[in-house]
């Protein structure tokens, strides 16, 4: 039914499955530079692929949008296209930010605790692929129960990220006698489970999109 609803000059579950590919990249590529923060080399190198990863998300968001004002018929309700695109946006977004505040922050060690968020966002950018890539055939009550099971995920690895959040934040204020150093980590703390939040809320757009169409 999807099929023959889309738009002749494309396809919006393309598309949304393109974005989602460039979110990973970046997602790996900032995990990338976390490993090898201390390599000044490497950590260029995985920045330049975090930017372009980013990029490439953005020229797809304004694709979206543009094609989202051409469309008449759309296979999905509108706003739920430009609520789901956008963001899918804000999460490439902000791994990003992150990346470009380590960087203007000059930051000289990752903590343990950048590295779990780290972690921790990486699994949730996996799902969310794996999430999106299922909504062109929700129809199928097979794939859309594991869509859902798999945005269930995505909330667990979001409260996990939470958690390792107050945990950070309160050794931070409690361990960190440099006050430049504090607001430096503190920022990065907050962007990184920033990421996570993001990614649940585009988990609850897909909820959404699933239990109307499916």
């Amino acid at each position: 039914m999807f099929g023959k609803l889309l738009p002749r000059d494309g396809n919006f579950f393309e598309m949304f499955n393109h974005h989602a590919d460039r979110i990973v990249e970046a997602a790996r590529a900032f995990s990338a530079l976390v490993e090898n923060y201390s390599d000044p080399h490497l950590r260029e190198q995985y920045n330049r692929d975090v930017d372009n990863a980013e990029r490439a998300a953005d020229r797809i968001t304004h694709e979206v949008n543009t094609m989202l004002h051409k469309t008449f018929i759309t296979p999905i309700d509108r706003e739920q296209i430009h609520q789901l695109i956008n963001n899918m946006d804000d999460v490439a977004d902000l791994i990003q930010d992150s990346a470009e505040v380590m960087a203007l922050y000059d930051v000289k060690l990752m903590t343990e605790d950048i590295k779990r968020l780290t972690d921790i966002n990486t699994k949730c950018c996996d799902r969310l692929k794996e999430a999106v890539h299922m909504l062109k055939t929700i129809t199928d009550p097979a794939i859309a129960a594991a869509a859902l099971k798999t945005c269930e995920e995505i909330d667990k690895l979001e409260s996990d990220a939470d958690r390792v959040m107050r945990s950070a934040m309160s050794k931070l204020f409690r361990e960190e006698p440099d006050t430049r150093e504090l607001i430096k980590l503190k920022a990065i703390y907050q962007l990184l489970e920033g990421i996570s939040d993001k990614c649940e809320d585009v988990a609850n757009l897909i909820e959404g999109i699933v239990l109307e169409n499916s």
